[in-house]
């Protein structure tokens, strides 16, 4: 009987078995942030455990609310700031040249097909989109893994989800998994890895693969995941090729071992899903609920008081360019407040070179710094009672971005288009 990804990469990593249904697995890196490190690392300096297991696989960075914006936020960042050099961490990212985890991080190299990987934070599963293991845990298990460099799983089944067809002009994938979380429903692939294959995902790059991942916490999953291929390689080439570690002189080869981890075509899943991808249509959620989604179609003419272009969902280069095409040569509605976060310092330099800061400035948008701050309602676009967000973010709950807002999720081409027109509309309809 053949294996799925999941299972390759428990067998591989398997430390122990301490009871029926645990395995404790050898992690490849714990990435950390200044919002949920700064509390393991309290305790375990309590407990006198003030160590790392080794300081080369753990990465470190300031996003949340970069650079801090009161006292306490600043106290977080010290408390990592002071650890990371405590313990000679050299990978950590401070402000100035940080990004969102979850996009800084892949951007690095530092995440790999059949890796391990741990973070307290729950969108850790956008690293799946390289054939990874990645989760988002809490609190015990985070300082478990800084301290041991092992995590306690149940071995997960797996969800494989066909996305077929080809997206159509104005889809992405961010109406994929909005899509297929509608389908599935928030409870669907609880405690389960979703798979995602088919020519539709196969036809992603290596953001619109994070995209679909990243938002399969939403769905219940523990983690995402897609088959490594030539797409994974070439987007990791710079960092295992001759200009990188040097671990592969060839991309045949790289493309060879990532290969290995793929599952085997006799592979057995606890369920399956066809999504006709061809079909889709720009949706975005309503209500408080990620697989509450309907169709732009079906939501022109609801207002929004802001729309926000950012995140670990859908800040990257990819994002910013989609999002610069709908924009340029318009102005943003009166009534509208336009944020762009690029996800990463990088990202935005990026964005710069290439002439789209300039086409969000001019359209009357504001262009922030790499910050996850209004995506969780905690600075640079926080909501006021009864306001309405258009936000290419990846939840929707009460309140998530401000006490009483709104927030529709949609994707970058459809968050701009309400920029300009100062409700939901088709961008084809501007």
């Amino acid at each position: 009987m053949g294996k799925t990804l999941a299972e390759k990469i428990f067998e591989a990593h398997v430390r122990d078995r301490p009871f029926a249904g645990t395995w404790v697995l050898n992690l490849d890196a714990v990435f950390c942030h200044e919002i949920t490190t700064p509390i393991a690392v309290n305790d375990l300096v309590s407990k006198n455990l003030d160590r790392v297991f080794d300081p080369r696989k753990i990465k470190a960075v300031i996003d949340h609310v970069s650079p801090a914006k009161d006292s306490k936020t600043a106290e977080q960042g010290k408390i990592l700031r002071d650890w990371v050099r405590r313990q000679g961490i050299p990978d950590f990212f401070d402000i100035g040249r940080n990004g969102v985890c979850h996009a800084i991080f892949p951007e690095k190299g530092f995440v790999r097909p059949g890796y391990t990987i741990i973070m307290g934070d729950s969108h850790t599963c956008t690293h799946g989109a390289f054939g990874a293991f990645a989760a988002g845990v809490g609190t015990t298990d985070l300082e478990v893994g800084i301290l041991k460099g092992v995590c306690a799983f149940k071995k997960p089944a797996s969800l494989r989800i066909n996305l077929e067809g080809t997206l159509r002009p104005g889809v992405t994938p961010k109406d994929v998994i909005l899509a297929l979380i509608a389908r599935i429903g928030v409870a669907g692939a609880t405690d389960q890895v979703m798979e995602f294959r088919g020519p539709a995902a196969e036809a992603m790059s290596m953001e619109g693969r994070m995209t679909i991942c990243n938002m399969a916490v939403e769905a219940g999953a523990t983690s995402g995941v897609c088959m490594p291929d030539m797409v994974t390689v070439e987007y990791l080439w710079p960092f295992v090729g001759p200009r990188g570690d040097q671990t592969y002189t060839a991309k045949e080869a790289a493309l060879a071992d990532f290969e290995t981890w793929r599952s085997d075509e006799d592979a057995v899943y606890a369920g399956t899903v066809d999504l006709d991808c061809s079909a889709l249509e720009p949706c975005a959620t309503v209500g408080y609920k990620p697989d509450q989604v309907k169709t732009i179609r079906e939501l022109t003419g609801t207002r929004v008081d802001q729309v926000y272009i950012g995140s670990c969902t859908n800040g990257r280069i990819e994002d910013l360019r989609a999002a610069a095409a709908v924009l340029k040569g318009r102005k943003i509605a009166d009534t509208v407040r336009a944020i762009v976060s690029p996800a990463t310092t990088a990202v935005y330099a990026e964005a710069l070179k290439e002439g789209l800061i300039p086409i969000f400035l001019e359209a009357g948008c504001c262009v922030t710094n790499a910050t996850c701050g209004a995506c969780l309602g905690m600075s640079n676009g926080v909501l006021a009672d009864g306001e309405v967000c258009a936000s290419t973010t990846n939840r929707n709950f009460y309140g998530r971005m401000g006490k009483g807002g709104m927030v529709h999720l949609m994707s970058p081409v459809s968050a701009a288009a309400a920029a300009v027109a100062g409700y939901i509309t088709r961008a084809e309809d501007l």
